[in-house]
């Protein structure tokens, strides 16, 4: 089994990041590699045509200069070409050039025999139709084979307005393409040798375009490479390009999440080890006490009290626990979710009752409707515990405690309402503090349960307050929460066209 989990497992792909120099230069590069090929195609097309034209013009030259010594009498043809002529034709120390003139049908009348000719007299009625366009007189182009080589020929015909076609006189002169290959290759050469020197100095120059262009991002890396490992402060953009904006914004958006959860570690650890300072000691104490009594009623008390400094001390732990969670924001991470605030805090009643009857307090829930909240359950449960336990502390045996929801179409209020010691309106401001106490001699407790209520209330964009009682004795707490209501659905679509004309507006005037 265990072979055959290996070999179906996938094996790990290492896969080497690239630099974003190399990318650009890539891009940049690789366009211009597959455009040098294409640039040297339509070079060597444009250079051919370039080098035809001059050669096709003295080629055009030739053949009117025949055609003037060719006469029409009576519509047979008289040739007059002297040898001088004819020696200047063949007068050419690269390509050969060859000629003929040909009378009705074909009729080979002077020059090279054996020269293949344009569309005859003679020829078939199909490439007689290819021919209507041409005109007497007119100089045409064509490219031709001839002993093996490429020629270049130009053509005229000769003829009487009364002369058939068949009867017209063809005059070709062809030349060798020698000197026109030599010229579109000295174009060619001329072009394309320059882009040797070109293209490198164009490379060296992206090249150096990039460096400097990318410079500001080793500048952004050198700075946050020299920053100390504790250095949590902002990277300043003041000098950050455009581009790069957006980037560092995030990173120092990162960098504050970053802080404050530092900031709330170093807050834990550090309440922690002063909170926790004094029960462990008192453990302590107690625990020596123990050991040095031998009457067991005193023991059994030692032990009691050691029982009761575990439950403070665990009891602290968890509200510690329960702030450094809401401070860093791993609770309130979580999504909010539509809740009944009633059903909520009913559960938390309830499940205070017992503590409240070892205590004799009335603790109660008032309520006449559903209160529909957006929320986190969790928090908002830790947030019904602490103000139910801050109530019930401060109140006397024989007191009562009022958990009361009112609701309307905006708020969700949530009171909690004692008839204890109660608060002055200077204690009120502060009783929100982290470690604060309203009355230490006669009540027991961390002065952390209002901190984290306030804390979840301000996850749920509120604030909790803390007043005298209106009623002359104890202290009301209250959070006023946002209304939850329910997404107002679409309307439906008309269930005719006379309802969608009904309800559009008026075209026109």
């Amino acid at each position: 089994m265990s072979d055959r989990r290996e070999s179906s497992s996938p094996a790990p792909v290492s896969e080497t990041e690239r630099s974003l120099f190399g990318e650009i230069l890539d891009w940049m590069l690789a366009p211009l590699l597959f455009v040098w090929p294409l640039s040297i195609a339509f070079t060597h097309y444009f250079a051919n045509n370039v080098a035809n034209y001059p050669y096709d013009q003295a080629l055009r030259e030739h053949v009117t200069a025949i055609a003037r010594q060719v006469k029409l009498v009576n519509g047979k043809p008289l040739l007059s070409l002297p040898a001088s002529a004819r020696a200047m034709l063949r007068a050419d120390e690269t390509d050969s050039v060859y000629f003929h003139v040909l009378g009705a049908g074909g009729k080979f009348l002077a020059g090279d025999k054996d020269l293949p000719a344009s569309i005859s007299a003679s020829a078939s009625a199909s490439a007689m139709s290819l021919a209507d366009a041409i005109v007497p007189g007119e100089v045409y182009m064509r490219d031709a084979e001839f002993k093996g080589q490429d020629l270049r020929m130009a053509y005229t015909y000769l003829a009487e307005p009364s002369m058939a076609r068949s009867q017209w006189v063809l005059i070709e002169v062809g030349e060798t393409t020698e000197k026109r290959s030599q010229l579109a290759n000295k174009i060619v050469a001329s072009v394309i040798l320059p882009q040797f020197i070109i293209i490198p100095l164009a490379v060296m120059l992206v090249w150096f375009g990039l460096s400097r262009g990318l410079r500001p991002l080793t500048r952004l890396r050198q700075t946050i490479e020299a920053r100390e490992p504790d250095d949590l402060s902002p990277i300043a953009t003041r000098r950050v390009p455009e581009e790069l904006e957006p980037l560092v914004e995030a990173f120092n958006e990162m960098l504050d999440r970053v802080q404050r959860s530092v900031s709330a570690q170093q807050r834990f650890v550090a309440d922690a080890a002063h909170q926790m300072r004094t029960p462990l000691t008192g453990l302590k104490t107690q625990a020596q006490f123990a050991m040095r009594e031998t009457d067991p009623e005193a023991l059994r008390h030692a032990l009691r009290q050691i029982a009761t400094g575990v439950d403070r001390a665990g009891r602290l732990i968890n509200q510690l626990l329960t702030l450094a969670r809401t401070e860093g924001g791993e609770a309130a991470q979580q999504k909010h979710e539509p809740l009944d605030l009633v059903d909520l805090i009913r559960d938390v009643v309830t499940e205070w009752v017992p503590v409240a009857i070892e205590k004799n307090i009335d603790l109660g829930f008032e309520s006449d409707k559903s209160a529909m909240i957006s929320g986190n359950p969790f928090l908002l449960q830790e947030l019904a515990k602490n103000l139910v336990d801050n109530a019930l502390r401060y109140t006397p045996a024989g007191g009562h405690v009022t958990c009361r929801i009112v609701a309307n179409q905006a708020t969700v209020l949530l009171e909690v309402e004692d008839d204890g010691v109660g608060i002055s309106e200077e204690q009120a401001e502060l009783v929100f503090e982290r470690f604060y106490r309203a009355d230490d001699a006669t009540t027991e407790g961390s002065g952390l349960g209002l901190a984290i209520v306030q804390e979840i209330a301000m996850q749920h964009d509120s604030r909790a307050s803390l007043r005298p009682n209106p009623r002359g004795r104890g202290a009301v707490a209250r959070i006023a929460f946002a209304t939850w209501h329910p997404p107002v659905p679409p309307p439906p679509p008309p269930d005719d066209f006379s309802e969608l004309y009904r309800q559009s507006p008026p075209i026109g005037p």
